[in-house]
């Protein structure tokens, strides 16, 4: 009887902090003294953080909350994880309005916790101007594992300081930042998909970030636009970690992204700089960067290192469209002869169409200081107007070319003579003394590609392409889809291009 006894009193406790269920409610009506059912829900999102436990879902119903949320527990492998998501067909915000940052500080903040999983939330309005204080709309930080931040909508993150230290040391604000600063644990298993993360003003930070000790990372089909700079970002050697040995976002995927509309142009941090990027590898490794789509941005994609002696190193960028970005389509090696590599990296099956259009010189194609063992294959180069299509910053040492460049297919509406390949000492003109000064692209052809409808940014190859089965195969890394999901490989032909023609 006392055994009997002390077991209803353990389940009525239990029952009381609500552990017993498993799904719980918030509610703008509701009340943290209730027991947290749909019927009787609680008030806050935080008392949801500070009461669940391993296996539970808290169901936060429409409407606004002014709070800062931090989450306080995990969940685990075996009870499963701890799920913060929108009542269905609505949508919960939180709104820092009227809230202010104190140091670094986030909307919401998972801070070393494991099997969290944040769905659904609008999370807007954080906003300062004083320098030293940094609004985050969803903030990882530390360790942990398994964690999933899917279809939220962050915007409206800002930091609006007007001065900077330095060209790029402005203000700091973040729409999603994952910082791994744990030495000895990363944060991995780390999936970021669905989100929209728009009109951010982050003066010298990013709008989607993985920094530091981060690894085994998805980033996909996340839509990032309206920001004033850098789209989405894979970082290293910042010191975000400790150890150098492990500060090192690695071993990730970033694919089936939509990025557009990012400018640092009239951002305080940069001024009238256009060096934004959609996509940007910094000091990362063995990243997949693949069927995404970037428009009317800085710099499209750039793999680069920002620190000396440190290697952006074994990426891969394939079956991208980028189009109509204000400076380089793709650009690999630091940005300085003083900075870091890009070594191992390989550009195959990307379409790039009409970059550089602020005429910055910088063409479809740029490559800068420090760079080796470098593929640039299988690409359709469609140049604008000035029909620049490559500048190589660096002197070429014969001996270690900075890229393997071949089996692609070059255009632009002035010809093949008026083509344009700007080198650090030379420049040369025309498509065939090109080839025959550097002794790249001798399997490439400058032909017109025959898109669907540019007009329309419809880059679809038309049947006649001269694009369709014109790629190479050998130790090409093309991956098994196109874009849009195709299957990349047919036969034993490849097309070139981001499409492969049905």
């Amino acid at each position: 009887m006392k055994v009997s006894a002390l077991c209803i009193l353990l389940t009525c406790a239990l029952a009381a902090f609500g552990q017993t269920n498993t799904s719980f409610y918030v509610a703008t009506t509701g009340k943290d003294s209730n027991p947290g059912t749909q019927a009787a829900p609680w008030l806050t999102i935080q008392h949801a953080a500070d009461t669940a436990r391993a296996g539970s879902t808290i169901y936060v119903r429409g409407g606004i909350y002014e709070e800062l949320v931090s989450i306080k527990a995990s969940g685990d492998v075996s009870d499963g994880f701890i799920t913060f998501r929108s009542y269905p067909g609505e949508t919960a915000i939180l709104d820092a309005s009227h809230l202010t940052p104190s140091g670094r500080t986030g909307v919401l903040t998972i801070q070393n916790k494991s099997y969290v999983r944040i769905e659904g939330f609008e999370i807007r309005n954080f906003r300062t101007a004083e320098h030293r204080l940094s609004p985050l709309g969803i903030n990882v930080i530390g360790s942990g594992s398994h964690i999933e931040l899917l279809k939220n909508n962050v915007h409206h993150i800002e930091n609006n300081f007007e001065g900077r230290d330095a060209p790029g040391q402005g203000g700091n604000a973040f729409g999603i930042a994952v910082y791994g600063t744990d030495a000895k644990t990363p944060i991995t298993d780390l999936i970021i998909d669905g989100n929209e993360v728009h009109h951010l003003k982050t003066g010298s930070s990013e709008s989607l970030v993985v920094n530091g000790n981060v690894t085994n990372f998805r980033i996909t089909r996340n839509v990032v636009h309206d920001n004033n700079n850098i789209g989405i970002d894979v970082i290293g050697f910042e010191r975000t970690a400790p150890d150098p040995a492990v500060d090192q976002a690695r071993d990730g995927i970033v694919s089936g992204n939509l990025v557009y509309s990012i400018t640092s142009r009239g951002n305080p941090a940069y001024r009238n700089d256009e060096s934004s990027d959609g996509i940007y590898v910094d000091g990362g490794t063995r990243i997949l960067i693949e069927r995404n789509i970037i428009h009317n941005v800085d710099f499209g994609i750039e793999l680069a290192s920002e620190h000396k002696d440190r290697a952006t190193s074994y990426i891969t960028a394939r079956n991208n469209l980028v189009y109509h970005c204000h400076t380089a389509g793709v650009s690999i090696g630091g940005y300085a002869s003083e900075r870091g590599h890009t070594v191992h990296s390989t550009v195959v099956n990307n379409t790039l169409y009409e970059n550089d259009t602020s005429a910055t010189g910088s063409g479809e194609f740029q490559m800068q200081w420090n760079m080796a063992d470098n593929v640039f294959e299988n690409n359709i180069v469609y140049a604008g107007p000035r029909c620049l299509i490559t500048l190589n910053r660096s002197q070429v040492d014969k001996n270690q070319p900075p890229a393997v460049i071949d089996h692609n297919l070059y255009y632009c509406a002035s010809g093949a003579k008026a083509s344009t390949w700007a080198g650090a000492s030379v420049t040369v003109t025309g498509f065939d003394s090109y080839v025959e000064s550097t002794g790249n692209d001798r399997h490439s052809r400058f032909l017109d590609p025959d898109f669907v409808d540019t007009a329309a940014n419809d880059f679809h190859l038309q049947s006649d392409s001269p694009a369709i089965a014109a790629g190479t195969l050998d130790g090409v890394p093309v991956g098994e889809l196109d874009l849009e999901g195709s299957p990349r490989i047919k036969s034993a032909n490849i097309d070139i291009g981001c499409y492969q023609k049905r």
